[in-house]
């Protein structure tokens, strides 16, 4: 079955405006509690975290009432990042865990992820046979078996202390000052936490949520904040997270940023030196530099291209053995230590590899030179597929032509969002320019 609800990433979109209304967000709860309820007895168990969005009381409600409605007993986890909920499902032995969250997206958005009892996100198998039971007619439990709910108290220290077990044994970051950006979003207490308990001194920004404010002006997508605020008070490093904390942005002490393909890099190569990276490769999106890849080749090593999403990079990475992947957006996945991107823990590793090198951040997050990449977005109408227009595709085909060789063109549809996505590196930058304005013109004469 194909899925309509769910994108790269769960279900997404503007609160209040379908599918993030509070009547959808019900039916998706009565959905799952009968997916994972198949067998009919009681006793199974949801965890449900959310973000700092004023709508997430709202959708958090709703899906209790439907998760207890089929049966299910709830798990409120309040507001903590999109990693702990991976984590928690499995801790805590529950059956599903639910992240309330639009990740990066302004405040407005709102969106809705789910995690199997394992602790990783669902599958697509998964989720389209949980649309086709929330399109349908949802049988409610019998008044006895209804659930329960109630609210967790100890879900954030339990990550926390978790967080800080993956830090090397007897490391500490005494003497290290630490700019940390939780763009006023799920990690605004405990990732100041962790870094102020494993010994650093914590310049914390962006950790005044008010439930409209999450993402605006600080975070991953706004690395100057972070930025800014290393250069002010004169900082080691600086660790921008996103809206649920699954992605991350390192600054070094000069105020220069290192993305996910710079961090993915540096950590390839220790794991690789230390012999930790197994089956000698690296999973990346199609997004990632060929700066990447080379450098990886350089080192004997390979890279694993996925479509765009992080749920693709770790169903490769879990079907081939693999524990280090990611994207080039900051999204870094290490199974050792996580089910999903965990920018905390990504921080902390690169926080680690200063701490062995004694080398300072700069000498750190260039591990190579990228190939000159644009990338640019063009919004469209619902409905419309600017795509399939014969002068688009005429466009992309003499696109690919020219940077045949020297280059790649990559066109896709955002997951989450009405957007085209064109993406091309070329050594040219000049060509490059060319051919990503050329494209553009085209999708949205098209659009």
């Amino acid at each position: 079955m194909s899925r309509k609800l769910f994108g790269t990433d769960g279900v997404r979109g503007r609160a209040n405006t379908y599918p993030m209304t509070a009547e959808m967000a019900l039916r998706l709860g009565a959905a799952a509690g009968r997916y994972f309820r198949r067998d009919g007895r009681n006793g199974h168990r949801v965890v449900i975290g959310k973000d700092t969005r004023l709508s997430g009381y709202m959708l958090e409600n709703a899906l209790t009432a439907g998760l207890t409605s089929t049966g299910m007993n709830v798990l409120l986890l309040g507001p903590v990042p999109t990693p702990a909920v991976g984590f928690l499902t499995r801790s805590m032995r529950a059956d599903v865990g639910i992240m309330i969250s639009a990740s990066h997206n302004p405040a407005a958005d709102n969106g809705i992820k789910f995690f199997g009892p394992d602790g990783f996100k669902l599958s697509d198998e998964a989720e389209a046979e949980i649309e086709r039971i929330a399109t349908g007619e949802i049988t409610p439990a019998q008044p006895e078996n209804i659930g329960r709910a109630k609210r967790i108290d100890d879900g954030r220290g339990r990550y926390v202390e978790y967080a800080k077990t993956t830090f090397p044994t007897g490391q500490r970051l005494d003497g290290l000052k630490v700019v940390v950006d939780c763009a006023n979003g799920a990690a605004y207490r405990a990732a100041p936490d962790v870094l102020w308990e494993l010994g650093a001194e914590v310049i914390p920004v962006g950790v005044e949520p008010d439930g409209t404010n999450i993402n605006a002006g600080v975070g991953s997508t706004h690395p100057e904040a972070c930025a800014a605020a290393v250069l002010k008070h004169g900082a080691d490093l600086g660790i921008s997270l996103d809206g649920d904390a699954d992605r991350v942005a390192i600054i070094d002490e000069t105020g220069r940023l290192a993305d996910g393909d710079q961090i993915m890099a540096l950590l390839a190569g220790r794991w690789a030196d230390e012999g930790r990276l197994k089956g000698g490769a690296l999973v990346a999106t199609v997004m990632s530099n060929l700066g990447l890849e080379r450098y990886l080749q350089g080192r004997g090593l390979r890279l694993e291209r996925t479509k765009v999403g992080d749920r693709y990079v770790v169903e490769r990475m879990r079907g081939q053995g693999f524990n280090l992947g990611g994207e080039q957006s900051g999204h870094i996945v290490m199974t050792d230590y996580a089910t999903t991107g965990d920018g905390l823990i990504a921080g902390l590793q690169f926080l680690a590899a200063m701490a062995d090198s004694g080398q300072p951040a700069s000498r750190l997050i260039s591990q190579f030179d990228p190939v000159p990449q644009m990338l640019k977005n063009v919004r469209y109408a619902a409905g419309a597929d600017p795509l399939s227009a014969e002068a688009v595709k005429a466009v992309i085909a003499e696109a690919e032509r020219r940077l045949s060789g020297s280059g790649r063109v990559l066109i896709r549809k955002s997951g989450t969002e009405p957007l085209i996505r064109v993406m091309a590196e070329a050594e040219d930058e000049a060509i490059l320019r060319e051919v990503v304005d050329g494209i553009v013109a085209a999708v949205e004469r098209a659009a």
